[in-house]
């Protein structure tokens, strides 16, 4: 399985994102991670303080040879991917996710691309991603008929990359449950590093009220 397709658009991508778009030119930036199963290019401005903002990730299939989004259908409840079929494609998906990003001023660690945004791309085609949870729902904090947070494990079968899925539900003061879900996918290399940086500062986190 040859990575040389992969490498031949990494080359090309950041000249073509800066062409097409200055404000990209002015803030965007991006990393290739070639270590991982399926190598990925991560898309990332860099805030006041060195510290880096990421709003998109490309996949790469080396076994299909193929380019792809992830993202999370709420509405499902699975993890989804979209197949970017050339350097256009890519193009496109990552100057969208830049624009959205700008418009949402997101502060989250990485921008999942989501279904209402993929509408506007006809040729795209949408594969789900099937999960293999390991572990059922997990409470992590509870404060009875308030609030419940809870994790789920669960390990992509396609890349062999791990999903930490959190749902916190919120019973409203008209005794509504409001549910939020999020999903967090990690490589194996990637989960050592965020279990040593937690562990290492355990001892600073406070206890949720």
């Amino acid at each position: 399985m040859s990575l040389e397709w992969f490498d031949r658009i990494s080359g090309e991508l950041q000249d073509h994102l800066t062409s097409i778009c200055d404000e990209y030119d002015r803030n965007g930036s991006m990393i290739v991670e070639r270590g991982s199963k399926h190598p990925r290019i991560e898309f990332y401005t860099e805030l006041d303080d060195h510290e880096r903002d990421y709003f998109a990730s490309v996949f790469f299939d080396p076994h299909n040879e193929e380019f792809y989004l992830e993202f999370f259908e709420q509405e499902l409840g699975q993890v989804s991917k979209v197949v970017l079929a050339d350097i256009e494609d890519i193009v496109d998906a990552v100057h969208e996710s830049f624009h959205i990003y700008l418009e949402e001023n997101d502060t989250d660690d990485e921008y999942d691309l989501d279904a209402d945004a993929l509408e506007e791309h006809d040729d795209v085609e949408i594969y789900e991603i099937d999960v293999d949870w390991e572990t059922p729902e997990v409470t992590a904090y509870m404060k009875e008929n308030e609030v419940e947070v809870t994790y789920q494990f669960g390990i992509v079968q396609e890349t062999g990359d791990g999903v930490l899925k959190r749902i916190n539900r919120i019973r409203t003061a008209d005794d509504d449950m409001l549910k939020d879900e999020t999903n967090f996918i990690f490589s194996k290399e990637e989960a050592s590093t965020i279990i040593a940086m937690i562990a290492s500062h355990m001892d600073k986190l406070s206890e949720m009220d």
